[in-house]
C-alpha cells in the first residue's frame, strides 16, 4: 500500500468587497463617469479622491444602485448589483452626499425607522438604536428632532441608520463635510473599529490629509477618469497623497495674484 499523495491546493482569493467593471454615464454633453473599472479589497478602508465634480458622487450613486449606469456592472462581495438589488443592498450601507433624511423625527426615531426598514425585529433593533446612540454620543439627543440637530450631529444619526443591519460594505459619501473637528475624530474612531471587525470602507472626499491618515487605498478621479488606484503608499509613490493628486490631477495655475489686492 502506497502513501497518499497530498493534495495540491491554491489559495481563492476572497472577492472585492466592490467589484465595479466598465461604470459610464453621461448627463447631455458631459461624460460624468468615463468606463471606470476598479477594485476595492474586502476589509479595506478605502478613500475615492478627486476635485469637486470629478465624478466621486456619480460612480458612488452608480456603485451602491442609487442611479442606473448607461453601461457597465457592480459586485457587492460577490453579488450583482442590478441583477440582484435587495440582496446587493442587504450587504451595503449607505451614506449619500446631501444627507437627506427625514428630519422631523427625532434621532432615535429614525435609526428605529431605518432598521424596520431593513425588515429586522423589533427588539433587535431596540438593542442596536441604543447601542449606536451612545456609540454616536447622540443618547442625550435621541429625542430631539434631526431638524434640530447640528451637522456633526446629523452626519452622525446618519451614519448610525446606515450601520443598524451590521452592513458587509460601508459607503460614505463626502462623510466629513461641515463636521466639527469633534464629531470627525469621532466618526474616524467608530469607522476605524467597524473595519478593525472585517468591514470594509468606502469614503469618498478631497481633504488629501485625511484621506492619507485614515485610509490603506485610495483610487484618484478627475474628469470622470480613474488615474491611479492601489495602496496610499504606491497611489502616493514616496510624497505627500498631495502633491502626489496635485500632479495628477493637473490645474494648479501659477500667477503673480491679484494686484489689486497688495496693500502696499
Amino acid at each position: 500500500m502506497t502513501d497518499s499523495l497530498p493534495l495540491e491546493t491554491s489559495a481563492v482569493p476572497a472577492a472585492p468587497a466592490l467589484a465595479i467593471r466598465g461604470l459610464a454615464k453621461r448627463f447631455g454633453e458631459k461624460i460624468a463617469v468615463n468606463g471606470i473599472s476598479l477594485d476595492v479589497p474586502a476589509g479595506s478602508f478605502f478613500g475615492l479622491v478627486g476635485p469637486n465634480g470629478a465624478g466621486k458622487t456619480t460612480l458612488l450613486s452608480m456603485a451602491t444602485g442609487l442611479l442606473r449606469p448607461e453601461h457597465g456592472q457592480v459586485w457587492v462581495h460577490g453579488t450583482d448589483v442590478w441583477a440582484e438589488p435587495l440582496k446587493a443592498k442587504r450587504l451595503m450601507g449607505v451614506l449619500p452626499d446631501g444627507v437627506r433624511l427625514f428630519d422631523r423625527l427625532t434621532g432615535e426615531q429614525l435609526v428605529t425607522y431605518a432598521g424596520l426598514l431593513r425588515g429586522m425585529d423589533r427588539a433587535t433593533v431596540a438593542e442596536r438604536v441604543q447601542d449606536l446612540l451612545e456609540a454616536m454620543d447622540l443618547a442625550n439627543d435621541a429625542g430631539t428632532l434631526v431638524v434640530d440637530y447640528s451637522a456633526g450631529m446629523t452626519k452622525k444619526i446618519a451614519l448610525a441608520s446606515a450601520l443598524i443591519h451590521a452592513p458587509r460594505l460601508l459607503v460614505l459619501d463626502e462623510p466629513f463635510e461641515a463636521v466639527d473637528p469633534i464629531s470627525a475624530a469621532n466618526i474616524r474612531d467608530i469607522l476605524a473599529g467597524y473595519v478593525a471587525n472585517g468591514g470594509t470602507v468606502i469614503v469618498s472626499s478631497h481633504v488629501m490629509d485625511l484621506v492619507q491618515r485614515m485610509c490603506d487605498h485610495v483610487a484618484v478621479v478627475s474628469g470622470g477618469n480613474l488615474l491611479a488606484a492601489g495602496t496610499v503608499d504606491e497611489v502616493r509613490g514616496g510624497e505627500s497623497l498631495e502633491d502626489r493628486f496635485v500632479q495628477l490631477v493637473g490645474g494648479r495655475t501659477h500667477s503673480e495674484g491679484l494686484p489689486w489686492l497688495r496693500t502696499s
